[in-house]
C-alpha cells in the first residue's frame, strides 16, 4: 500500500468497516509511515472535534440563531461524524 491508497483507505474508514484485509495493510502502513500516521491522527481529531461541537451547539443557549438553522446546522455535523 502506497501514501495514496492509505490516504483513501483512512478516510474510508469513517464511513464504513473497513475489510481484514484493508485493516491489515493499513496497520502496516502506518507502522512504515508517519506521514499517514499524522493524517489518521488528524482525521479522527477533526472528528472527534466536530462530534464535541455538535454537543456544544445542542447545549449552548447563548447561540442565536433559529432553531431550524441550528438543527440543520448539527445535522450537517452528524452526517460528517457519522
Amino acid at each position: 500500500m502506497n501514501c495514496v491508497q492509505a490516504s483513501k483507505v483512512i478516510s474510508q474508514s469513517l464511513e464504513r468497516k473497513l475489510t481484514l484485509r484493508e485493516r491489515l495493510a493499513l496497520k502496516f502502513h502506518l507502522f512504515i509511515c508517519n506521514a499517514c500516521k499524522q493524517f489518521n491522527q488528524q482525521l479522527l481529531a477533526l472528528r472527534s472535534t466536530f462530534k464535541n461541537l455538535t454537543a456544544t451547539i445542542e447545549n449552548d443557549t447563548n447561540i442565536k440563531m433559529p432553531s431550524e438553522t441550528k438543527n440543520r446546522l448539527l445535522k450537517s455535523i452528524e452526517s460528517i461524524t457519522d
